[in-house]
């Protein structure tokens, strides 16, 4: 399916005569506008602390998301970036908007394409996996997309229960890093 099926009028002019132009894009037969269906950028923020059972344990912080797509599935704190904004300024954003930690970007670990949908069009996504760290005495909160937030064990997470595509794609992909 073209990723622009759900655009049935032009944005500029309201003319039905958008059509597809190409595989990206719907051209305007009657103003010439043509719009492109690009990546939108999303963040994603992975949050690690030593475990309380010592050694070399670690706990990872994850949500469960409130809200559909994926509602009651695990999740990892995260979002799109606004316009004007870095990706940088958007996982701290995020962090704060859905657990009331101010955060600070270690690096970036990797990308994973998506296609998220909402509101019945699929988002076509570039999600940008950020290592995170939060201060140790954070009082965390779900907030805003969160139905829950809690610190999992690393020898606990499941790919499998992280509902969204590239959410369980990038956990397997950490998994595999901290194995190294």
């Amino acid at each position: 399916m073209h990723p622009l099926a759900t655009f049935h009028y032009c944005p500029r002019c309201g003319s039905s005569h958008f059509a597809e132009h190409d595989a990206r894009a719907k051209r305007c037969a009657d103003c010439g506008f043509t719009y492109y269906a690009n990546a939108s950028a999303s963040t994603v923020a992975v949050i690690l602390r030593p475990s309380p059972v010592g050694g070399d344990a670690q706990e990872l912080l994850v949500a469960r998301r409130a809200y559909e797509p994926a509602r009651g599935t695990l999740d990892l704190p995260g979002g799109f970036v606004d316009p004007g904004e870095t990706a940088e300024a958007g996982v701290v954003r995020e962090v704060r908007e859905e657990t009331g930690a101010e955060a600070t970007v270690r690096e970036l670990l990797f990308t994973i394409p998506n296609a998220y949908p909402y509101s019945g069009h699929v988002v076509h996504t570039c999600d940008l996996f950020f290592r995170v760290d939060i201060p140790a005495d954070a009082s965390l909160h779900a907030l805003d997309d969160a139905a829950d937030l809690f610190w999992l064990p690393l020898a606990d997470v499941r790919p499998e229960h992280f509902g969204l595509n590239s959410i369980r794609q990038g956990v397997e992909r950490l998994l595999h890093l901290l194995r190294e």
